[in-house]
């Protein structure tokens, strides 16, 4: 009965955020406020070209434009409370608005990297079963992997999010991050954190050892079957396809991995800088790798490409 009381004394959290470098916050506001807007703009322009263009309705577009609302779910789920952590002198959330985005930022996160592995699966059919692939990525087959993908992310973060804010914190409430990053907030728990870690570690195997394998082995196939094309044309034809899906995969999963498998400093020096790196690394993959995603798509595929020098000309024309 005490810690369910201790637990409920705890009714908002204090997100530290930048507050020891108070110089750079109004440099951090304007950068990624700068990249929050690229990131609307962009992904709001792919999710409009794929909506638009009717050539562009093949399953390949149709988990771009997931990708690029998940990107805009998950960005606006976590920078507005950045951006007004900057600003606020005394940078605090409620408890239930911390639960809230915690559940947010960890199902686009894990909604991201089920479908990246879905997209996977899509351009190993287009270009290693080339013939099969109207029969097998048809409509009722892509849409329900889509729909998988986001259900999936949810599940996983609502245990995820119950386990961590059931835990008893007995006061302590000072979050060493920018949002309610989930392993920051562990850190407070004054329980045993046993149960946590371990559903964190399966769900880390599930979500990002498994598509990751499934990446890994689908590109095997890609390639053995792009370095058998005849032509050199051709297989510059056939990788193109796949190049920017491959580039948005390194990326995502490179930053990841890089924020949860590094090891943890032991000395109290060496963890006071590595706080202020994990915050950055999570800032970085949290904005920075949502910005990327549309750019990397323009720039790496032509019927994108095109398809928005239409839409922006019909528009100046209009």
């Amino acid at each position: 009965m005490e810690s369910a009381n201790q637990t409920i004394s705890v009714t908002e959290f204090i997100l530290l955020g930048l507050s020891a470098h108070p110089r750079l916050e109004k440099t951090f506001f304007v950068l990624i406020l700068l990249m929050y807007l690229v990131i609307l703009l962009g992904n709001g322009v792919l999710i409009l070209v794929t909506l638009s263009v009717s050539r562009l309705h093949t399953p390949m577009y149709f988990f771009l434009g997931n990708l690029s609302f998940l990107d805009i779910c998950y960005t606006t789920s976590s920078v507005p409370l950045i951006l007004d952590s900057f600003l606020t002198p005394r940078k605090t959330i409620p408890f239930s608005a911390c639960a809230v985005q915690m559940f947010l930022s960890f199902a686009m996160g894990a909604t991201e990297c089920v479908l990246l592995g879905m997209m996977a699966f899509d351009r190993y059919v287009a270009i290693c079963n080339p013939l099969r692939y109207p029969v097998v990525m048809n409509k009722t087959v892509y849409v329900p992997m889509a729909v998988s993908s986001w259900a999936a992310g949810s599940a996983a973060s609502t245990v995820q999010t119950s386990l961590a804010m059931k835990l008893p914190f007995c006061g302590n409430n000072i979050i060493n991050h920018f949002t309610c990053e989930i392993l920051a907030v562990l850190k407070l728990a004054c329980a045993d954190i046993s149960i946590n870690v371990i559903s964190m570690g399966v769900t880390n195997v599930i979500f990002l050892g498994v598509p990751v394998l499934f990446i890994f082995v689908s590109y095997i196939f890609i390639l053995s079957t792009i370095l058998r094309i005849p032509s050199a044309e051709g297989r510059k034809k056939a990788f193109s396809t796949c190049s920017a899906h491959l580039t948005v995969v390194v990326v995502f999963y490179g930053t990841i991995l890089f924020m949860y498998g590094k090891p943890k400093s032991k000395d109290p020096l060496g963890a006071d800088k590595q706080d202020v790196s994990d915050k950055l690394t999570s800032l970085f993959y949290g904005v920075v790798t949502p910005m990327l995603n549309p750019i990397i798509y323009s720039l790496r595929n032509k019927d994108v490409k095109a398809a928005v020098r239409n839409l922006v000309s019909q528009k100046c024309f209009t």
